[in-house]
């Protein structure tokens, strides 16, 4: 009996690996001679980082960079077990929780600490890097990671532009010239989940900005300076990014990505999915678990646990997901490759009751899964 265990984290309250090593133990309860694989999981979001690492044997690695402000502050990214892959979490640098609400101003804000991330990881000796582009505090059309990686981003004067989305309107050329030539040899991949194009009613500032403080007269700057920089970036490569889907996630990140340099853009959680071999991992299971914090109509557009049912589907291994709560409308992940759902919140619980004791619900519940699933075996 074989029994692979691949949740995603249960947001603000256990790891993917702590919901992972939770499962098991109650499932051990009832079936303690089954063989067990633990593959903590994650979407391309927060926690891939720490999921991927410890999925994999790898390590965490701390880095000093810039913070959204231009702020010294630590960072860290992920080097994988097979020591040729990093793992980097643009947030990390450049994300919107390290920007106080009061502080919060994309026409500032820059990305110029995640091109150190990925220097970072250039000189650890990757070859292959994953990047997830979600959480970003800026909207500066990845213009600072240029920058951070060697590129001269000039006005017509030749000066090198300060940091921030307000400053694109005076972007004359990118001098690719200096990029670093590790780049050259390097796989890039970046984890994706949106596909906004870079401007327009569903571009990155009308969507996006307002929530990493833009009013409503930023929002109109922004999206002309974006316009204009898919211009710049046209003229610099001859790549048309405007309209591509993705161009627009990360406050324009994924049109720097899309139009200065050789990546693929993919879900996140199928880049976590072939990170940690998970077809490998389930081809002769006799049962998957995954989970995540809430299972509800939302968990199948890009979520953990509808990843991996797709993938034991396809090797025609039964899915079962514990969650930490489940909604009403729920229902549907039953089209999408997950046979029962289970919640391990016991009754009527305040959030903080819930959270304290998480690692023992989900045990209490995993064993209880596995009792069901153990007479269906015998019966």
């Amino acid at each position: 009996m074989k029994v692979v265990i691949a949740p995603d984290s249960y947001k603000e309250s256990l790891t993917a690996m702590e919901v992972a090593s939770a499962i098991e133990r109650g499932f051990k309860q009832v079936m303690p001679d089954a063989c067990y694989v633990k593959l903590p999981m994650a979407d391309g979001g927060e926690g891939t980082v720490q999921a991927l690492v410890e999925a994999t044997g790898g390590k965490v690695v701390s880095a000093s960079v810039m913070d959204p402000l231009g702020r010294a502050t630590d960072g860290f990214y992920g080097l994988l077990g097979d020591d040729e892959t990093a793992v980097i979490e643009m947030a990390a640098a450049s994300g919107l929780h390290l920007v106080d609400e009061g502080e919060r101003n994309p026409l500032i804000t820059t990305t110029y600490g995640t091109g150190q991330l990925i220097k970072a990881a250039l000189d650890a000796g990757s070859t292959h890097i994953i990047i997830g582009i979600g959480g970003s505090a800026t909207n500066d059309g990845g213009l600072g990671m240029v920058q951070a990686l060697g590129a001269k981003c000039l006005d017509k004067q030749g000066v090198e532009l300060p940091f921030g989305g307000g400053a694109l309107s005076e972007l004359a050329s990118i001098d690719l010239s200096n990029l670093d030539p590790r780049l050259r040899h390097v796989t890039l991949e970046i984890a994706c989940d949106v596909d906004n194009p870079l401007c327009g009613p569903k571009g990155a500032s009308q969507v996006f900005g307002p929530q990493k403080g833009a009013t409503l007269d930023m929002v109109e700057t922004l999206d002309a300076n974006l316009a204009y920089y898919a211009d710049v970036i046209e003229k610099t490569t001859g790549r048309k990014v405007v309209d591509l889907p993705g161009a627009g996630a990360a406050g324009g990140l994924g049109a720097a990505f899309l139009g200065l340099f050789d990546v693929t853009l993919r879900p996140g959680i199928e880049i976590v999915i072939d990170a940690v071999n998970l077809h490998d991992a389930v081809k002769d299971a006799d049962l998957v678990i995954t989970g995540e914090g809430k299972i509800d109509s939302q968990t199948i557009h890009g979520k953990t646990p509808v990843g991996v049912a797709r993938v034991a589907k396809q090797h025609q291994v039964p899915v079962i997901a514990i969650a930490g709560c489940v909604s009403a409308d729920h229902k549907v992940v039953h089209q999408h490759g997950i046979d029962a759902v289970f919640s391990v919140v016991p009754g009527a619980v305040d959030l903080a009751t819930a959270l304290q004791d998480a690692k023992r619900n989900v045990e209490i519940a995993s064993r209880n899964v596995a009792a069901v699933f153990s007479l269906r075996r015998h019966g």
